[in-house]
């Protein structure tokens, strides 16, 4: 398992997030791998992915694949 500091990463949210609810997801780039976290908690962790895993994700999210 590859470990990756995202502490200097910028990290961003879509353009499409709105912010009303405050129910969003963060992602940054670090070191070839993509790290997705919880907007509403940044301090509380991170998932780190490589590049492909989180394309394949966000394909499925768009295609209406998953339960969010």
């Amino acid at each position: 398992m590859r470990t990756t500091d995202f502490s200097s990463a910028r990290w961003r949210k879509s353009s499409r997030s709105g912010g009303q609810s405050g129910q969003c997801v963060e992602v940054a780039e670090a070191s070839g791998l993509v790290g997705v976290r919880d907007s509403k908690n940044p301090e509380g962790g991170y998932i780190a992915m490589e590049r492909a895993a989180f394309d394949g994700l966000l394909a499925k999210v768009r295609a209406g694949d998953l339960d969010l």
